[in-house]
């Protein structure tokens, strides 16, 4: 286990960053659910939907990694793939790092054969 404190940064996005590198891909699909509820009670679609594939991106590669499930990666994965194009015409405030986390999950997933 570890210590949760790790996750000091001041915003979602920064905790999923390094929940991602650090391959926490359990803690990473947490990380962003309070957005993503917020977004979605909002009525903000686009944004629901893009943390959502970001969200699905970190659950795919715990399912493969951890939970060792590779069908089961292989049905969430293309969820990630499905919302990730929204990141390009979504606003969200310090959306480049929403892209360093959507590249981050790519980088992970070509480590699966």
């Amino acid at each position: 286990m570890y210590d949760k404190t790790i996750f000091s940064q001041p915003l979602a996005i920064d905790r999923f960053i390094y929940a991602v590198e650090n391959e926490l891909y359990i803690e990473a699909h947490e990380l962003l659910e309070e957005d993503w509820k917020n977004f979605k009670k909002n009525g903000e679609k686009d944004k629901a939907k893009a943390l959502q594939g970001l969200i699905n991106g970190a659950t795919a590669l715990a399912l493969y990694f951890i939970k060792n499930k590779p069908n089961a990666y292989k049905k969430v994965w293309p969820v990630f793939k499905k919302y990730k194009p929204l990141l390009d015409s979504v606003n969200l405030d310090n959306l480049g790092k929403y892209h360093i986390a959507r590249d981050l999950l790519i980088k992970k997933n070509h480590n699966i054969k």
